[in-house]
């Protein structure tokens, strides 16, 4: 019998005190084996919510997450391993480009992604608008995908990380999802299960980001960088702002039609500039000399974009689902866009049907919103500012609610607009 307790834990840690190894290690294997109870580890996850938890403690927190499952091995590929995680962000569709563009310039990318959750879509909700594709892999099929086509994106499996599971579910109802200590281990002990060798985190921050404040994002992207390198994970972080959506597109399958045309030389420009400026960054840490904007250009990423959708049962030549309602919001009067609110479009994709509110919602393949301006652009009364897409009228009605004052207009232009990519994290 243990002579540590969780009373003894718990008290700890409410005083402000350090937690040492054993301590910390015993209490989430404990609580793993049911024999710490739901109601003490709660109390644990407040405590650390309000005192944190030291750079030593919080490897030792990632760490015993990480061994409470399987570690993918990648060490037998032939090309090196990277990957990329974000935060989350409205109309991010990132990782649909940046995946197989990084895999065409000579990479293992194995991204283990998720779903989404309240106004943020997720990847794999996005990828699932097209037909056949499956986002559920056993680990040999995502080792022998990176071996042929050099590129994943697919659903972290079960024994990957199953404490941080049952962690962050816990969080979700006792308000303490948001501690920065605990939002890094989570996200970083499964990015270490996944066996990559390297990493490049897109740390959000703004208006549309879970952190709208930039100094609390830069902590963020400390800490979770210090995770990995005290892992032996080569990490980088990149801030981005998040204020105004990321593209024209919000939703799953206008997205992935959005990420097409990205991948065949087009699309808006900071998505372009976005994804190649993540896309230097990984392959700087693996050592790959390759230009990524011309692998873009000359069509390599779009076929390694086909044959990834193909490796995992969708049809890449598919017709997209379409929405069957559809209505344009116009201008009320002329002037300048100065703010096209990011928070205000993604609750709208939300409430359209792109989203959804609890993890076993369904979502809408074909619900969202293009927006049709861009901030600083001059407009005209009447003029489209967004076009709602929705599978019927009742989502239409409360999207169109959800998206009012959405945009500012004024008579003039007071500022000449931030560029999308921030600072980099590196220690």
């Amino acid at each position: 019998m243990s002579a540590l307790s969780a009373v003894d834990v718990i008290a700890t840690k409410r005083d402000g005190g350090v937690l040492n190894d054993e301590s910390i290690a015993w209490v989430l294997e404990a609580y793993q084996r049911g024999e710490v109870a739901d109601e003490q580890m709660s109390a644990l996850l407040m405590a650390i919510f309000f005192n944190g938890l030291t750079s030593d403690e919080l490897n030792t927190w990632t760490e015993t997450a990480i061994a409470s499952g399987e570690r993918l091995d990648l060490s037998g590929l032939s090309r090196p391993s990277v990957d990329k995680h974000s935060t989350g962000g409205v109309g991010d569709k990132i990782s649909l480009i940046l995946v197989p563009l990084v895999a065409a310039c000579g990479a293992a990318v194995p991204q283990l992604s998720g779903r989404g959750l309240g106004h943020t879509g997720g990847t794999l909700d996005k990828l699932e608008s097209i037909p056949g594709w499956r986002a559920r892999l056993t680990n040999q099929e995502i080792v022998e995908q990176l071996d042929t086509v050099g590129a994943v994106i697919c659903a972290a499996g079960e024994g990957l990380a199953p404490l941080d599971r049952r962690l962050y579910a816990l969080r979700d109802v006792t308000a303490t999802v948001a501690s920065i200590p605990l939002i890094s281990s989570s996200i970083m002990s499964k990015k270490i299960a996944e066996g990559t060798s390297a990493l490049v985190l897109d740390v959000k921050f703004g208006a549309g980001a879970f952190i709208t404040d930039l100094a609390k994002a830069e902590v963020l992207a400390h800490t979770m960088v210090q995770i990995g390198l005290g892992h032996g994970v080569k990490t980088v972080a990149r801030l981005t702002t998040m204020s105004t959506p990321l593209g024209r597109a919000v939703g799953n399958a206008l997205e992935v039609t959005e990420s097409l045309d990205v991948l065949r030389g087009g699309g808006p420009s900071d998505v372009r500039d976005l994804t190649l400026s993540l896309a230097r960054l990984m392959l700087e840490l693996v050592g790959l000399d390759v230009d990524p904007a011309a692998t873009l250009d000359d069509g390599s990423a779009y076929e390694t974009y086909r044959a990834m959708i193909s490796a995992q049962g969708g049809d890449p030549d598919a017709t997209l689902p379409v929405a069957a309602r559809r209505q344009v919001v116009d201008a009320p009067r002329a002037g300048y866009v100065t703010r096209v609110d990011a928070l205000r479009v993604g609750v709208a994709a939300w409430r359209l049907g792109a989203g959804r509110a609890r993890k076993d919602d369904q979502v809408s393949a074909a619900a969202g919103v293009l927006c049709l301006v861009r901030e600083h652009e001059r407009v005209e009364a009447g003029q489209p500012l967004f076009e709602l897409h929705a599978d019927d009228d009742a989502h239409l009605a409360v999207g169109l609610e959800a998206i009012a004052d959405a945009v500012s207009i004024d008579d003039e232009d007071p500022s000449t607009g931030g560029p999308v990519v921030a600072n980099i994290v590196r220690e």
